[in-house]
C-alpha cells in the first residue's frame, strides 16, 4: 500500500527497502512453511503453498513481522501489505500458474485491509480450528471478472500467540551490501553467447566457459568467481559495472562461441572474447581464437593465459602448465561429459540419472579422462540424499570405485578430488578420507567454491562446527549468488544447532528453505533446533512436514543417510526426531 507514493519520493531507496523486506521477512517465512514464490510483480508476489494451513500461517507470520518492522517508523515510510488467500485448482505452465484460483486470490488481496489478510470460504473451511487466529465473516463479495460472489473472511490474530519472524531475521539470507573487492586481482567469466547455427550447441558453449573458469581458478594469485554465480547472468542484458558490484570483482570476461561441422569431419571452433574492467567499464583487450575442434583445449588454455597475463604482473610457470593440461584426446568422451553437466545441475531424479549415465559412458570411452569420475560420484551423492536407486550397498561400491580411480589418475584434478571426497564421506561415511581429499583439492585450487561447501558439510558431520561457518563463508564469497547455496545454509544450521546456538540455527533453516523449499535435510535441522530450544509444537509441525515430503521418514533411515559422527551430536539429532514424532 502506498508503493507508488514511496517510489515517487525515493525510487532507489524504496526498491532497496522492498528487497530487504522480501529477503529478510517474506522469503524465510515462505520457505519455513513449505511455499514456493512463483513470480514477483512490482510490489506484489504470487506464492503457492502445499496446504491452506501452511499458507495462512505464513501470511500471519509475515504480517506480524511487518508490524514489528514498521513499529518505530514514521507513517510516511511504512511498508504495508494486503494479502489474499484462496484454495482452488491451478493451471501449471512451466514455472508459472494460471486459473480462476489465482484471480480470486488477487481480487481478495485488493479487498483486504492495509496490513490485513482476507481468505475465501474454501480456505476458512480448511483451516478452521487449526490455527491461533479468529476468522470474521465479511459477507459475499462481488469480485471483478469473477462470475460468482465469493464468501470472504478477515483473519485476526493475537500477536502474543505468534512469534515474529525473528527466527528468519536472526541471519540474513544474503548480505545487503555488495561484496568488497578482494586483495588480489578478481575476475568473473560470464556465459558466452552460442553463435552456432544449431541452438542445441548451447551445452558446448557453456562447457567451454566452464573449462575456462576451471583453468583460471588454478592461478592461486587470482580470485575467480564460481560458475554457479556467473551463470546466473545467462541470457540477461546487464551492465558490466553492475555485475562487477554484485559479484565483487574488478574484471569481467565475456564472449561468444561458434561451433560448426561434425566432430569427425573438420569441425571448426571460433571463440571471441573481451576483458572488461568492471569498475570503469573500460575494455582491456579483445581477441579471437580460431581452430579445429581437436584444438579446443589449446584454445581454452590460450585464452586463460592471455587473461591472466593482462591482469597479473607475474605468474608462476607451474600454474601455467597446470592450466595447459589436456584432459582427453577423445572428443566423443569430452562431448558426453559436457552434455551431462547441465543435467547434473538439475537435481531432479531423471536428469541426474541421465547425467550419471553420460559421465559413466564418457569414462568408458576414455578411462584416463578424470572429470567424469567426480561428476558421477556427485550424482550418487545427490541420489543418496533422496534415497534413490540403486540401493545403499551398490551406491557405496560405486562411490568407492570412482574414488579409487580419481586417487590413482586424478591426483591434480581439484574438482574431481572434491567430488569423490564429498561422496565418499557422505555415502560411505569415510569422513577422514573425504576431508583429506577435499583438503587436497582446495590446496590445488583455493577458488573452488563447491569444494569449500563440501568441506563445510564434512566438517559438520565430523563435529568441527566452528569451522563450518568459516568454510561456507569462503564458498559464499567465491559464489555470492550460488543457486546451490541451500546446501551451505543447511550445514550452517546443523552446526549452530549442535553448538546450542538455536536462534542462529533457525535463521539458517529459514533462509535455506527460502532458497529451496521442502529440502528435508534443512527441515530436520529445524526439528533439532526447535526441539532443543523448547519449541515443541514447531518441532512437531516440521516433523509432520518432513514425513509428508519424505515418505520413508524414520530414525533408522535418517541415521543411514546422515553420517553424523560425534556421539553427542548423534544423541541430540535422534532425541529431537523422537520429540518431533519421527518413528524409530
Amino acid at each position: 500500500m502506498g508503493y507508488s507514493r514511496l517510489m515517487g519520493q525515493d525510487e532507489s531507496g524504496t526498491l532497496a527497502r522492498l528487497q530487504t523486506h522480501r529477503t529478510r521477512r517474506l522469503e524465510p517465512v515462505v520457505g519455513r512453511n513449505g511455499g514456493r514464490i512463483v513470480k514477483l510483480t512490482g510490489d506484489g508476489v504470487l506464492i503457492e503453498f502445499a496446504s491452506a494451513v501452511d499458507a495462512v500461517r505464513a501470511t500471519i507470520e509475515f504480517q506480524q513481522a511487518m508490524d514489528e518492522a514498521n513499529r518505530d517508523l514514521p507513517e510516511a515510510q511504512k511498508f504495508v501489505f494486503r494479502i489474499g488467500v484462496h484454495l482452488g485448482d491451478l493451471i501449471v505452465e512451466g514455472d508459472d500458474l494460471y486459473g480462476d484460483g489465482i484471480n480470486i486470490a488477487a481480487r481478495l488481496e485488493a479487498e483486504a485491509a492495509p496490513g490485513g489478510i482476507l481468505i475465501s470460504r474454501a480456505v476458512r473451511d480448511a483451516i478452521q480450528g487449526r490455527l491461533e487466529a479468529t476468522l470474521h465473516a465479511t459477507g459475499e463479495l462481488t469480485l471483478k471478472n469473477i462470475a460468482r460472489p465469493v464468501r470472504a473472511f478477515r483473519v485476526e490474530w493475537d500477536a502474543a500467540h505468534w512469534q515474529p519472524a525473528a527466527i528468519a531475521a536472526a541471519v540474513a539470507p544474503r548480505p545487503a551490501a555488495p561484496p568488497a573487492l578482494p586483495d588480489k586481482p578478481s575476475l568473473a567469466v560470464l556465459p558466452f553467447q552460442n553463435l552456432s547455427a544449431d541452438p542445441e550447441q548451447e551445452y558446448f558453449a557453456d562447457g567451454i566457459v566452464e573449462d575456462i573458469i576451471t583453468a583460471l581458478s588454478h592461478f592461486k594469485d587470482l580470485f575467480v568467481i564460481a560458475r554457479n554465480s556467473s551463470f546466473t547472468y545467462k541470457g540477461k542484458s546487464i551492465d558490466i559495472r553492475q555485475i562487477g558490484r554484485e559479484l565483487g570483482v574488478r574484471y569481467v570476461l565475456e564472449g561468444s562461441v561458434r561451433h560448426s561441422g561434425n566432430k569427425g569431419g573438420g569441425s571448426r571452433v571460433r571463440i571471441s572474447c573481451q576483458l572488461v574492467e568492471a569498475t570503469s567499464g573500460a575494455h582491456i583487450w579483445a581477441d579471437r581464437f580460431d581452430g579445429e575442434l581437436a584444438d579446443i583445449f589449446d584454445l581454452q588454455d590460450e585464452i586463460a593465459v592471455k587473461v591472466v597475463g593482462a591482469i597479473m604482473p607475474t605468474v608462476e610457470q607451474a600454474e601455467i602448465e597446470r592450466a595447459r593440461r589436456k584432459p582427453t584426446e577423445n572428443l566423443d568422451a569430452y562431448d558426453l561429459y559436457l552434455r551431462g553437466l547441465p543435467l547434473y545441475r538439475g537435481r531432479a531424479q531423471e536428469p541426474i540419472e541421465q547425467a550419471l549415465a553420460l559421465q559413466l559412458r564418457a569414462s568408458e570411452l576414455d578411462p584416463g579422462f578424470v572429470p567424469p569420475y567426480g561428476i558421477a560420484a556427485r550424482c550418487y551423492s545427490i541420489g543418496h540424499v533422496a534415497d534413490w536407486a540403486p540401493g545403499l550397498e551398490q551406491r557405496m561400491a560405486e562411490v568407492r570405485r570412482l574414488t579409487s580411480r580419481v586417487i590413482t589418475i586424478g591426483h591434480d584434478d581439484a574438482a574431481a578430488l572434491s567430488g569423490v571426497g564429498s561422496s565418499i564421506a557422505h555415502v560411505c561415511r569415510e569422513l577422514d578420507l573425504g576431508a583429506a581429499l577435499i583438503d587436497k583439492a582446495l590446496s590445488i585450487n583455493p577458488n573452488l567454491a563447491n569444494g569449500w561447501m563440501s568441506r563445510a558439510l564434512v566438517s559438520m558431520y565430523r563435529g568441527e562446527h566452528a569451522a563450518v561457518l568459516v568454510q561456507n563463508e569462503k564458498a559464499r564469497r567465491l559464489s555470492p549468488i550460488d543457486a546451490d547455496i541451500a546446501r551451505a545454509e543447511m550445514a550452517n544450521a546443523y552446526a549452530c544447532a549442535f553448538l546450542s546456538r538455536y536462534d542462529e540455527a533457525l535463521g539458517w533453516v529459514a533462509t535455506c528453505l527460502a532458497h529451496q523449499p521442502n529440502y528435508y535435510p534443512a527441515i530436520l535441522a529445524g526439528v533439532v533446533a526447535n526441539a532443543h530450544a523448547g519449541n515443541i509444537e514447531e518441532a512437531q509441525r516440521l516433523g509432520l512436514l518432513c514425513k509428508r515430503i519424505f515418505p520413508g521418514a524414520s530414525l533408522a533411515n535418517f541415521d543411514r543417510l546422515t553420517p553424523i559422527h560425534r556421539a553427542e551430536d548423534k544423541t541430540k539429532f535422534r532425541d529431537a526426531l523422537r520429540i518431533a514424532g519421527i518413528p524409530d
